[in-house]
């Protein structure tokens, strides 16, 4: 077992909250659409101003991906998402400390209202992430993920 203080650490520059999830990642788990396999690798661009983003989901024979780009915009870190379904949507930088002390959290105002995303750090020496939506109890969290390096 990884030491998650070792790895879950904050770099520098304006993105440097980031930098944990930094390199590429797998995780298998069920899901409506049945086994799923993600990958995802957050790469720094840019001369280290952004960090990008590629997502591959993979049911079976149908795959779905994800281009997004994180950085800072009006002061905030932000981040703006493509889909391969063409579907967009852009965020910005949350508090995810309901989750986890050290959680990376990041809110969207989407069709259906207000979602967030978290990653926070797993024994594994990889993050988990979930994404969830805002009701009137709170958040639900409809999807989660266990990420191992790959």
């Amino acid at each position: 077992m990884k030491n998650i203080n070792s790895t879950w650490k904050k770099g520098p520059g304006k993105v440097g909250i980031l930098k944990p999830l930094l390199g590429s990642w797998q995780a298998s788990a069920d899901s409506p659409m049945g086994k799923v396999r993600c990958t995802r690798t957050f790469t720094p661009i840019l001369n280290g101003t952004y960090v990008q983003l590629i997502a591959k989901w993979e049911f079976g024979k149908k795959v779905y991906e994800e281009f997004a780009i994180y950085g800072i915009n009006e002061g905030k870190i932000s981040f703006w998402s493509f889909t391969s379904d063409g579907k967009k949507s852009e965020g910005v930088i949350a508090n995810g400390k309901d989750v986890a002390p050290d959680a990376i959290a990041f809110e969207a105002e989407m069709t259906a209202g207000l979602a967030r995303m978290i990653y926070w750090p797993n024994t594994e020496g990889g993050f988990n992430w979930a994404v969830e939506s805002k009701n009137k109890n709170g958040w639900k969290r409809f999807t989660q993920h266990k990420y191992v390096p790959l």
